[in-house]
C-alpha cells in the first residue's frame, strides 16, 4: 500500500460518437494509470490510453453485469488507494442517470479525491443526430429527462404519469426500451393523446444508429417490426414531427453500409475515418500486418553504403517508413541523403517522403510500377546505381525494366507483409450472418489473405451478395486469379479513389 492516494476522474464518455468526447476527458484518459470503462463507452476511446495503462471492462448489458455497482465502487477505491490515477469512463454524462453520484459518494466516504468531467448525454445527442430538436419555440420550450426503469428496490414510485401526460414538454426516456409498452400505456391512460409523435433512437450518434418513429398508438408494433432493442432513447412530443425535415445523420451517402476494412490496422485509420464520415459502419478485419524484415542486414548495408547510390525508388509509404526508421536507428539523418535523387509511386508516398524534408524528383502519372518506368524513360539512368527498398514479396517488373535501361538495381527487403488471421472467426461469423455489405481490398496481399481465411469451396457463394471493392488493376487481377471478380475498381489507385468508387457504386444503386 502506498502513502500516495490516486485521484479518480468520473468521465462522461459521450453518447457513442468518439468525436463528441471533450478535450478534458481525452487528457484524463491519456494520463490515467487505470481506465475503467462500461458497455456504452466507445472502445475507440481506449486508443488514447497509455500503453502501460491497466484497462478494465465493467460493462452492464441487459442485466448481465461484469461487476455489480458495489464492486465497481470498491474497485475505484482500491485502485486509487494503490496510488493510481483512474479514468472512469461512463457512457453519456456520469451525472445523468449514470450513477456517477453514487460512485462519487463512495469515493468521498473513503477519502479518495475525485473530479467529475461532464460528457455529452445521449438524451440530447441521440435526438439531435436523428434530426429531432428536443426544444423548438414553435413546439415546446422545455424538456423532461426521465428514467425508463426505476430502481426495482424502491418502495414507492417517483414516476408522475399524470404530470408527464398533461405536460407540453418533450419527454425523453433513457433506458426504457423494455418498458416501452408500459410507458405508452401509462401516458395514454393519464390523458396523453394517442396520436402524439414518438421516436426511438438506437445506438444514437454511431454508424449503427436506427430510428423508428410513430405515435403512441402505433409505436409498440413498429418497434417490434423493426426488431429494435436497447440501448435506445425514447423521445415523445411534437418536436418528433420535425425529423422528416431535419434528419441529416442517416441521410449520408454510405449510412448503415457495413464495410470490412482488410488493411493492416496501423494503416487503416485514413480509410476508416473517411468512410465513417460518409456514414459507413466500418468493421476492421486486418488480413495483413506489416513488420520489419527478419534479416535487416541487407537494408542496413545499403544505408551504410548510401554514398554508392544515385537514386532511391520508394514504392509505398511502408518503404518510406522502414527505410527512414533504419536510417535513424543507425545514427544517421537526412543529411546523408543529400546527393541522391528520389522517385515515388503515388502521391501518398510522395507526401510521406516530404514529411522527412525530401521532395521526390519523379512522380508518375498513375500509381503503378509501369508508370514509374515510363517516367524514367526521359531520365538518363544508364550505369546509375538505384536502391530499391520495398516489400519482401513484390512484382518484378520494376527492377527488370530499369535494368533494361542500363541501371544497376539493388533490391533490398525493407519490410514484410505477413498474414493476420486474428479476426478470422469474426469474419466467418459476419459472413454466415449476412452482416457484411462490402469488403475493401487495398493490395494483392489483402485479397489473398482474405480468401485464405475463408477455407471454403463456396467462396464465390459466400461473397455473392457482397460488394468487393479493389484499389486498382493489380489488386483486381489477384482477386480474379483467386476466383473473385471485383464489383468495382478505383479509377485513381489511392484510398480516396477507392472511397470515390464506393460512392459512385452506391449512388448508381439508388
Amino acid at each position: 500500500m502506498t502513502d500516495k492516494t490516486g485521484k479518480v476522474y468520473l468521465i462522461g464518455a459521450g453518447p457513442g460518437d468518439p468525436g463528441l468526447l471533450t478535450l478534458k476527458a481525452k487528457e484524463c484518459i491519456e494520463t490515467a494509470d487505470v481506465v475503467v470503462y462500461d458497455y456504452l463507452a466507445s472502445p475507440f476511446l481506449l486508443d488514447y490510453a497509455k500503453n502501460d495503462a491497466q484497462v478494465i471492462y465493467v460493462g452492464k448489458k441487459g442485466g448481465d453485469h461484469t461487476l455489480t455497482q458495489d464492486k465497481i465502487n470498491l474497485l475505484l477505491v482500491d485502485k486509487a488507494r494503490q496510488g493510481l490515477d483512474v479514468a472512469r469512463l461512463k457512457g453519456g454524462d456520469p451525472f445523468v442517470f449514470g450513477r456517477g453520484g453514487e460512485e462519487a459518494q463512495m469515493l468521498l466516504s473513503h477519502g479518495v479525491s475525485y473530479e467529475v468531467v461532464p460528457g455529452v448525454t445521449s438524451a440530447i445527442a441521440a435526438p439531435a443526430y436523428a434530426g429531432i430538436p428536443i426544444t423548438h419555440r414553435d413546439h415546446t420550450s422545455f424538456v423532461s429527462f426521465i428514467t425508463g426503469h426505476e430502481d426495482p428496490t424502491k418502495k414507492d414510485t417517483s414516476m408522475q404519469w399524470d404530470i408527464y401526460a398533461k405536460s407540453n414538454a418533450t419527454l425523453v426516456f433513457l433506458m426504457g426500451v423494455k418498458n416501452l409498452e408500459n410507458i405508452v400505456k401509462n401516458l395514454v391512460t393519464h390523458g396523453k393523446a394517442p396520436d402524439t409523435p414518438i421516436a426511438l433512437v438506437r445506438w444514437g450518434t454511431t454508424t449503427q444508429q436506427l430510428t423508428v418513429t410513430g405515435t403512441l398508438e402505433t409505436i409498440v408494433e413498429r418497434v417490434k417490426e423493426a426488431k429494435l432493442t436497447s440501448p435506445a432513447i425514447i423521445v415523445i412530443g411534437h418536436v418528433v414531427s420535425l425529423r422528416d425535415e431535419l434528419a441529416w445523420f442517416d441521410k449520408r451517402p454510405l449510412f448503415g453500409k457495413k464495410i470490412v476494412i482488410t488493411r493492416a490496422r496501423a494503416q487503416a485509420s485514413s480509410l476508416v475515418s473517411t468512410l465513417t464520415r460518409l456514414g459507413a459502419h466500418c468493421i476492421e478485419i486486418p488480413t495483413i500486418q506489416i513488420a520489419p524484415p527478419k534479416d535487416k542486414g541487407p537494408l542496413k548495408k545499403s544505408i551504410e553504403n548510401i554514398n554508392d547510390y544515385d537514386w532511391v525508388v520508394l514504392t509505398s509509404v511502408n518503404g518510406v517508413k522502414f527505410f527512414f526508421d533504419t536510417l535513424f536507428d543507425m545514427g544517421k539523418d537526412v543529411r546523408a541523403l543529400g546527393h541522391l535523387k528520389f522517385a515515388c509511386i503515388g502521391p501518398v508516398t510522395k507526401e510521406r517522403l516530404k514529411d522527412f524534408g525530401i521532395i521526390s524528383d519523379i512522380l508518375p502519372k498513375t500509381y503503378r510500377a509501369e508508370s514509374v518506368i515510363e517516367s524514367f524513360s526521359t531520365v538518363d539512368i544508364k550505369d546509375k546505381n538505384v536502391l530499391l527498398p520495398r516489400a519482401k514479396k513484390a512484382r518484378t517488373i520494376l527492377p527488370e525494366e530499369l535494368r533494361k535501361m542500363g541501371a544497376h538495381i539493388d533490391e533490398v527487403v525493407a519490410y514484410e507483409t505477413q498474414l493476420d488471421d486474428t479476426k478470422k472467426e469474426t469474419l466467418i461469423s459476419l459472413l454466415d450472418e449476412n452482416e457484411i455489405d462490402a469488403v475493401t481490398f487495398t493490395s494483392s496481399s489483402t485479397v489473398s489473405n482474405f480468401i485464405s481465411q475463408l477455407e471454403s469451396e463456396n467462396t464465390k457463394t459466400r461473397l455473392k451478395n457482397i460488394v468487393t471493392a479493389s484499389i486498382g488493376p493489380i489488386t483486381s487481377d489477384t482477386a480474379r486469379s483467386l476466383g473473385i471478380e471485383p464489383t468495382l475498381e478505383a479509377r485513381e489507385y489511392t484510398i480516396q479513389g477507392l472511397v470515390d468508387a464506393l460512392l459512385s457504386y452506391y449512388e448508381s444503386c439508388e
